[in-house]
């Protein structure tokens, strides 16, 4: 395993521009407020060589208000597994109550740990960094994360404590009986994007299927800030889950902070294998469940509904909400429909399976043979009007499968999508959406 820091601290003394600093991208979403940073979020990072993990936290806040308590859990969690903490302090304003707290909570620990004096943005804060002394954790390391300033040299020390040797500096013997490495590299790793209205169960579903508490949960919209990522194991193999915060109607959106986590959350179903729309079973579909649908359809990737909270109905609430499915989401054709209540584990066993089913046929491949044979097959049994016809066809692409028909002239819309359906058919795409390109080419 790659070496692990964590960085901590109390809220809006910059963790997350360190983070971004360390990863060398905008990853985590930072505003000048405390509070913007709930989950904790892990990267990978590569200084001169020298590749480790790194995680961001929400600010440790024990006492406070029943988000605060989910929040600093979730600090003390990714504390456990730390190689090195950063304990993050703010030099503009020196040593608080709050920082005593964490200093005698990280002594506790018996992690490692080094104490971050950021802000320091010229020579005299780099001075004030002494005063941190009194936190009893050793040398406070200044640095500027959002200016850069001793970034590499932060970056350096980080480096040297964590013992990590660049690929260059190995020897080149090799022994036979080293442990094996575990491979960092999640290319062709499916991605399921779990998306939906705030405060449906969408973080709650992710917990459950990661079998611990990664993201809060708590019942207040908007907890989710960033699009989390986690590698979880199957029996049919890996697949990276992604929770994603709650979409609304952007007209509805007045924060800065969740307007970037809607930008998130929208790019995160342009690069999901399959979407996870979660749907409150109390509320019925809303107008903005159906708009995400039709998102997530835009973007090519197989749907999955998820009507969460079905625990919660009668009988007769259950009749209504499957007619309303019907006649609001009917654009979605065969997606698989699952009821399941996130919070108790109903239902939930039955996901996995249709991930599996769903993710196979989204990167399923047709041999060029029987791509022909189906469309030969269909059009004998159907001739299109004016003595149009296919060809030749194959399959040029999956994720999603995408098939290239070469015709003699212009194919109505309509013959188009009967020729879909038997493709569809014939090689069991269930739900998943099938792209088809059009190329004119003489007899």
């Amino acid at each position: 395993m790659k070496p692990h820091v964590v960085i901590v601290g109390r809220p809006n003394v910059g963790k997350s521009t360190l983070f971004n600093r360390f990863v060398g991208g905008q990853v985590a979403i930072v505003e000048d407020r405390p509070g913007i940073t709930r989950d904790r979020k892990t990267h990978d990072a590569n200084w001169l060589g020298r590749e480790f993990m790194v995680t961001d936290t929400g600010g440790w806040m024990p006492g406070g208000s029943e988000l605060d308590e989910k929040v600093s859990r979730q600090v003390e969690q990714a504390v456990k597994s730390a190689d090195l903490v950063l304990f993050v302090v703010d030099a503009s304003v020196g040593a608080t109550d709050d920082d005593e707290r964490i200093a005698g909570w990280l002594r506790r620990t018996g992690r490692p740990v080094m104490v971050v004096a950021n802000k320091a943005d010229n020579d005299r804060r780099e001075t004030d960094r002494w005063s941190f002394l009194s936190l009893g954790l050793g040398e406070p390391y200044p640095v500027s994360a959002l200016h850069g300033r001793r970034a590499g040299d932060l970056l350096d020390v980080v480096v040297d404590e964590l013992g990590i040797v660049a690929d260059d500096e190995v020897e080149s013997t090799h022994d036979d009986e080293a442990a094996p490495t575990i491979d960092a590299d999640l290319e062709g790793v499916p991605r399921v994007a779990i998306v939906g209205r705030p405060n449906v169960g969408k973080s709650t579903l992710f917990n459950r299927l990661c079998g611990e508490e990664r993201s809060v949960v708590h019942d207040m919209a908007g907890t989710t800030r960033d699009a989390i990522d986690t590698l979880i194991e199957t029996e049919d193999g890996r697949i990276v889950l992604v929770d994603t915060a709650g979409m609304r109607r952007r007209a509805k959106i007045d924060d800065s902070a969740e307007y970037y986590s809607l930008v998130r959350a929208l790019r995160a179903v342009d690069e999901a294998d399959v979407a996870l729309l979660v749907i409150d079973s109390t509320q019925g579909v809303t107008s903005q469940d159906q708009r995400l649908a039709e998102r997530i359809d835009a973007a090519g990737s197989p749907l999955i509904v998820i009507l969460n909270k079905w625990d919660l109905l009668d009988t007769e609430a259950r009749e209504e909400m499957t007619t309303e499915m019907a006649r609001k989401l009917y654009f979605i054709g065969d997606a698989p429909v699952l009821r399941v209540s996130a919070l108790s584990g109903m239902g939930v066993h039955r996901l996995l399976p249709i991930l599996t089913d769903s993710i196979e046929q989204y990167q399923r491949r047709v041999p060029t043979r029987d791509v022909n044979r189906v469309i030969a097959e269909a059009q004998q049994k159907q001739p299109a009007a004016a003595g149009a016809r296919v060809l030749y066809a194959l399959q040029g692409a999956a994720d999603p499968p995408t098939f290239t028909l070469f015709v003699n002239r212009e194919l109505p819309p309509s013959y188009l999508r009967y020729l879909e359906r038997s493709i569809r058919e014939a090689f069991k795409f269930g739900s998943t959406p099938i792209k088809l390109r059009v190329r004119r080419r003489a007899e």
